[in-house]
């Protein structure tokens, strides 16, 4: 690629594309931030590929993002603190699953790398980053929601914002070497910030010459380890328990005393670096499609299917592969079913927000089927149901809109809006709302695993809104409590019918609140499904915050079944509706705690988009 015409080209489209740079591509105008897409590798040729004078922006929703092994560079206006030019090298708003790697980013007129508005997902290695005031900015929200690891990039010359880091659930900095040189023009303000909610872990870095190498605020926390400072000066905080990174995945940590000499031969771009598309000097351009099938939905017939079941009865049976069925903006009114010989499906929303594309039913329990053959029941209702293994959903909103108050004299308002029977479920960047039982996890059958990762997501809801036997963890997402039909606020926010000896239902790093009254929702009651007494309904809320809207006696029976009985536990949660341990409001220990982690839930299954 040699043109910003083809990189444009290239990089906006909906396809899956693997860009070679192999040249220099001066942006026209000056601070032009190409707007990339989903499903991108962006890679330098050797290192030959540079940008000059702008750089990329992945918007809301934008993920599956490699940038790699370019020089991005010189924005700069003249103006040390320009308030007037948000050029930048790499800006994202919430984009998630994004990974920045050997590039040499520097001299722009704003950040180096600026990841905003609820990115998460972020990995940044291996980049030399020089000669800019306002570095590497996280946050710009005011949700704990951003997870990102930084290491072994090489910081010189760069006065703030090395990085800053506002509200992010999970920073893991290690490698890294900040360097402030002796007898320069620029000169650091300070090195490492965690600012707000940020939980940081600090590891084995190299500060040389910094002021402030490290600084915290009162209300965020960063926890060091094996990092060397030589020469710094001012602030070098740490305070409070952050996270254990291996509990999210393995490292391998370099000696802080050598990454000075790595960093300074091994940052940047490489003459030569592993990707799937050619590497040799010559190569102008390579756009090659990844492996996964895709189907477009759009209601206005502008792509291959006007509706969502018709993409998935297009998936041949027992598929090898993924299939993408990429959802264009709009309202599907239909009911959906992925049956179970159809696995490795994914539904992608390509709007700018997870509310452009909405799939959405208004059938209930009661609801009497067409053919006259009797109601849907609970399971039946559900707008969208997925049976097949290895589904995911991604960057839209599913619902049930059955009005309640219109129907009172139907038997049976309970109104699913997905319903997942199936192991291997990711549901990231989506909505789930309806009213009761908006969220029925469960399994193919009672001896079968059912596996099912939620996150960065809102489920929406007043009874029993998240249900069901199988396993499942909710994290880093927002639950939201509804008032009833009648404008009157009681409710339950799960209600597990796990089998015994598997796990249930946790909700982790997350928050419950919603525009209801004080102390009207449970968190939770046991649902001993068809009077099963075997069952042993598990409920786990930790690290969640909690409105003022949960009882101060959170769990509750159900049907004759006592919830002491069963499962039903919190650990260190937070907020006006949290409360001490009592014999009606236990607690987990630290160790039973260190037994009920996200990774104990999902068995040896690590949730990958693709």
């Amino acid at each position: 690629m040699r043109t910003q015409a083809d990189l444009e080209k290239y990089a906006t489209a909906a396809e899956p594309y693997v860009i070679v740079v192999a040249g220099t591509i001066t942006m026209n105008p000056v601070g032009k931030e190409i707007k990339v897409a989903s499903d991108k590798t962006i890679v330098g040729s050797g290192t030959s590929g540079h940008l000059v004078g702008g750089g990329f922006f992945l918007g809301r929703g934008v993920h599956n993002v490699i940038i790699r092994n370019l020089t991005i560079r010189d924005a700069y206006q003249g103006v040390w603190n320009d308030k007037e030019h948000d050029f930048d090298a790499i800006q994202m708003d919430g984009a998630h699953h994004v990974w920045i790697d050997h590039n040499d980013l520097r001299n722009m007129a704003d950040g180096l790398i600026d990841v905003r508005k609820d990115s998460t997902y972020v990995t940044v290695s291996w980049n030399r980053l020089s000669q800019n005031n306002k570095t590497f900015g996280i946050g710009w929200t005011e949700n704990v929601t951003t997870d990102i690891t930084i290491h072994h990039n090489w910081f010189r010359e760069t006065e703030q914002r090395n990085p800053s880091t506002d509200n992010a659930a999970h920073a893991h900095l290690y490698n890294n070497f900040l360097e402030d040189v002796a007898n320069t023009d620029i000169k650091s303000s300070y090195g490492n910030y965690s600012r707000g909610g940020t939980r940081m872990v600090l590891e084995n870095s190299y500060f040389q010459g910094m002021r402030n190498p490290v600084i915290k605020d009162a209300t965020a926390t960063v926890v060091q380890r094996g990092n060397v400072f030589s020469g710094t000066s001012g602030r070098n905080e740490s305070g409070g328990t952050a996270f254990d990174p291996k509990t999210y995945y393995p490292y391998t940590l370099d000696r802080a005393a050598d990454v000075p000499s790595l960093l300074k031969a091994g940052t940047g771009p490489r003459t030569t670096i592993g990707t799937s598309a050619s590497m040799s000097a010559s190569a102008e351009v390579s756009t090659k499609a990844a492996a996964a099938t895709t189907l477009t939905v759009a209601k206005d017939g502008t792509g291959q299917y006007r509706t969502v079941q018709a993409a998935v009865n297009a998936v041949p049976a027992n598929n090898a592969s993924r299939v993408v069925i990429s959802i264009k903006p709009g309202t599907y009114r239909e009911t959906v079913k992925v049956p179970s010989n159809k696995p490795h499906v994914t539904f992608q929303g390509t709007g700018g927000s997870r509310k452009d594309t909405v799939i959405v039913y208004n059938n209930a329990a009661g609801t009497r089927k067409p053919d006259g053959s009797g109601t849907y029941g609970t399971s039946g209702s559900a707008t969208v149901a997925v049976e097949a293994d290895d589904f995911q959903a991604r960057n839209l909103t599913i619902s049930n809109d059955f009005d309640e108050g219109a129907n009172q004299s139907l038997s049976g308002h309970q109104a699913v809006a997905l319903r997942t029977a199936a192991d291997k479920v990711l549901l990231d960047g989506v909505i789930v709302e309806g009213d009761q039982d908006t969220l029925l996890l469960d399994t193919a059958a009672k001896d079968r695993l059912g596996r099912v990762y939620v996150t960065n997501s809102y489920v929406v809801g007043n009874v029993d809104f998240v249900f069901g036997r199988a396993t499942a963890v909710i994290d880093r997402s927002v639950i939201t409590l509804k008032k009833r039909w009648d404008g009157s606020s009681a409710g339950y926010v799960t209600a597990p019918s796990t089998a015994a000896n598997r796990k249930g239902i946790l909700i982790a790093n997350s928050a419950v609140s919603g525009d209801v009254s004080d102390r009207t929702f449970y968190l939770g009651r046991p649902w001993h499904a068809g009077g099963d007494a075997s069952l042993d309904p598990q409920t786990t809320v930790r690290n969640t915050s909690l409105s003022a809207a949960i009882r101060t006696t959170p769990w509750t029976d159900m049907s004759g079944f006592s919830w002491k009985d069963d499962r039903f536990a919190e650990y260190r949660n937070t907020g006006s509706g949290s409360g001490a341990a009592s014999s009606n409001r236990p607690h987990l220990t630290d160790a039973q705690a260190a037994d009920q982690e996200v990774a104990d839930w999902l068995a040896g299954w690590t949730p990958t988009a693709s």
